[in-house]
């Protein structure tokens, strides 16, 4: 079901009638959610056998209409504690408390809108912030529709009206798109300050702190898009783009999220030049036919956006050491390099540090030296695992030179259990304080409790915030 994927998954019934129905059958089930792919969980049996015709054998009706959809919650272990992972069932939408954070309890009520993937909404009413479920990515029309129903029925369930609407700073997400469609003073939120504020007020973190926040894609005030990000947290609510890694294209932009062939050629380019088209065997991944096209537009800049993402570094390495060069789902190859990594294996991969301000986290030794362990013959077991260490060295190597005891950990690179545990380990061994998330996703799915925080936290009175 999950090819190259160790870890098991594990599903408690949480109804009697799963005992029921498991006891009379006497062959193997699939239990999944009821959607297709992208869809949200079907509601209403009319609809499910519309929307689920020919893939589900068998429906099991009820007399008992159902009101909102609901997804199982996932959670993983991590570092010794749980992680949750996608927070629906058993968990929305019970309150997070944030008296100790949000001090003044009169503060305008906030609708927080989330991201484009893995949506959720939050709803902040006084010291506490309601999370909606899991609601998924916005690609389709039932999902889009799934999103407005709960952005609507959230502040009626606890009978607020919102007074301030929060959404991401991309222009073209649907969610940011329907804020403009609400009633309510609208602020923006930056999409990695949002994982950053969000892992911050769930550990009860205080600024000044060191935000990191690494995923696949967030859009940038500077038009480029940003997801390898490190902050200086301030104690206004606001925030400093302190360091963040060497930025590369990628040729096709959004394709590239599902062909990490892209984002692995946009790092060659990146790192050789010119000189890259004089080396076949690098573009082995291509058919001759295409690579004229691709040549133009990375050497031209058209339809290659600039990306400071970790989230496409992990997919470019995982291509380059020939583990996968399409995805069929986002994120498989930079799970596949975490699942593949021999943890037991010492070294890392060079990198640099620039004196520029932000500092630039330069990892063009590591990629010619993983070039050379490819055409040595190196397991790609070793140069996961040599990779990842790099890695977590280079958040170390940050933090020492911006100097700030708490470091936070964000974003969809840090559902990675070995890159979040070999980076906690490595920040304590050198005096910080590393936090990461527990009750909130690092993924996109805690960016809506992360906006309706950044709000809150620009929303204190001088004497509250230090201003």
């Amino acid at each position: 079901i999950a090819p190259k994927n160790p870890y098991l998954g594990v599903m408690l019934p949480y109804t009697p009638l799963h005992h029921l129905f498991l006891r009379e059958l006497a062959a193997p089930v699939v239990a999944t959610s009821g959607n297709q792919s992208d869809e949200p969980i079907c509601i209403d049996e009319r609809e499910a056998l519309e929307r689920l015709r020919g893939i589900a054998d068998v429906f099991l009706v009820h007399d008992r209409p159902i009101v909102r959809h609901m997804d199982d919650s996932i959670v993983r272990l991590m570092a010794g504690r749980e992680m949750m992972l996608r927070r629906a069932r058993g968990y929305a939408p019970l309150p997070i408390n944030q008296k100790s954070e949000i001090k003044n309890q009169k503060s305008k009520v906030v609708l927080a809108l989330g991201a484009h993937l893995k949506n959720t909404v939050a709803l902040r009413v006084g010291a506490n912030i309601f999370i909606s479920q899991h609601i998924g990515d916005l690609a389709t029309e039932p999902a889009h529709a799934a999103f407005r129903r709960t952005a609507a029925d959230l502040p009626r369930l606890y009978d607020v009206m919102p007074q301030v609407i929060a959404c991401d700073l991309h222009p073209e997400y649907l969610s940011t798109k329907h804020a403009q469609e609400l009633a309510g003073e609208k602020i923006a939120v930056q999409h990695h300050w949002a994982h950053v504020a969000a892992c911050m007020a769930e550990n009860e973190v205080e600024a000044p702190a060191l935000g990191v926040a690494w995923d696949g894609t967030g859009f940038g005030p500077d038009g480029t898009i940003w997801g390898g990000e490190f902050f200086l947290a301030r104690d206004d609510g606001s925030f400093e783009r302190v360091a963040h890694l060497r930025a590369f294209r990628l040729p096709g932009g959004e394709r590239a999220i599902r062909e990490p062939r892209r984002s692995a050629l946009g790092l060659l380019h990146e790192t050789l030049g010119d000189e890259l088209w004089e080396h076949p065997e690098l573009l082995s991944a291509f058919a001759e036919s295409e690579w004229s096209i691709l040549r133009q537009m990375l050497e031209k800049k058209l339809q290659a956006p600039l990306t400071s993402s970790a989230g496409r570094l992990f997919d470019a390495v995982a291509c380059l050491a020939g583990l996968r060069e399409r995805a069929s789902f986002e994120g498989q190859a930079a799970m596949e390099l975490e699942f593949i990594a021999d943890s037991s294996l010492e070294g890392a991969y060079l990198f640099t540090l620039t004196k520029t301000k932000p500092i630039v986290v330069d990892w063009e030794a590591a990629v010619r030296a993983i070039l050379h362990d490819i055409k040595g013959g190196t397991a790609p077991a070793a140069i996961a695992a040599k990779f990842h260490n790099m890695l977590s060295e280079a958040i170390v190597a940050v933090a020492r030179e911006i100097g700030q005891h708490n470091v936070v950990l964000s974003g969809g690179c840090f559902q990675n259990r070995l890159l979040t545990e070999q980076t906690i380990a490595l920040l304590r061994a050198e005096g910080f304080r590393p936090y990461w998330h527990q009750r909130i996703p690092p993924n996109d799915g805690g960016i809506a409790f992360g906006q309706a925080i950044a709000v809150a936290w620009l929303d204190q009175p001088p004497e509250e915030s230090g201003r």
